[in-house]
């Protein structure tokens, strides 16, 4: 199997179709979202069209760049990183489908706020992640997974204990907009950040960390 996309992460897709469907059919084509609330007062509005397209594209986005990157990967790189690479996948799709649920949920009128549930749940899958970041032991199948290697030790331990720290500082930073609830608007670019950011700031700690521990290890 050299694919990433599964057969749940397409089931995952359809859900989301399906919610945009339901969402179409009950909640009118002039409806603007409130994404942001100034006081008492929305100062920032979603059409809805637009909103409701937004989680799918997204959704389309990474199930083409998992697949890509499952048939570029050698056979065995693949089953090295797959139990990494699966379960971000699902992660990335499902906070895209309980943002369109969240996205019914508002305009059918509903006090069942999707896009605080979902933050909450992204911030305790964060929480999880850096304590797995922060105390894992080298081998050849655990961490982090980067197109150049970990080589030393001392790297590795620097690399992985500054990510779980991030993943930590994300999980505070969604708990503390999910409690105080500045608007959906803020609560979908806070989880957007935190996805992209955190796997982009684990690269350039890895380079610069493999980097440093390359210099020392050749000036001694």
């Amino acid at each position: 199997m050299t694919s990433l996309v599964t057969r749940f992460h397409l089931l995952l897709f359809g859900v989301t179709l399906a919610i945009a469907g339901v969402t179409i059919l009950h909640v009118p084509f002039d409806y603007a979202y409130p994404a942001h609330w100034k006081g008492s007062t929305a100062d920032w509005l979603w059409p809805r069209n637009a909103a409701l397209a937004t989680p799918p594209a997204l959704q389309v986005i990474l199930l083409f760049a998992f697949f890509t990157l499952g048939r570029c990967l050698t056979r065995n790189h693949l089953a090295k990183t797959r139990h990494i690479l699966e379960p971000a996948l699902t992660l990335l799709l499902a906070v895209a489908a309980g943002c369109e649920l969240g996205l019914l949920m508002s305009g059918i009128g509903s006090d069942f706020d999707m896009f605080r549930i979902t933050a909450l749940g992204l911030a305790a899958a964060m929480l999880v992640l850096a304590a797995v970041l922060y105390d894992a032991e080298r081998h050849s199948y655990a961490g982090l997974r980067m197109p150049w290697p970990i080589r030393s030790d001392r790297a590795w331990r620097l690399v992985h204990r500054i990510s779980g720290i991030a993943a930590a500082g994300a999980a505070l930073i969604m708990s503390w907009l999910a409690w105080t609830d500045p608007g959906p608007g803020i609560l979908v670019l806070g989880m957007g950040a935190t996805l992209t950011g955190l796997p982009l700031l684990a690269a350039l700690v890895t380079l610069v960390a493999t980097r440093l521990t390359s210099t020392d290890d050749a000036a001694n």
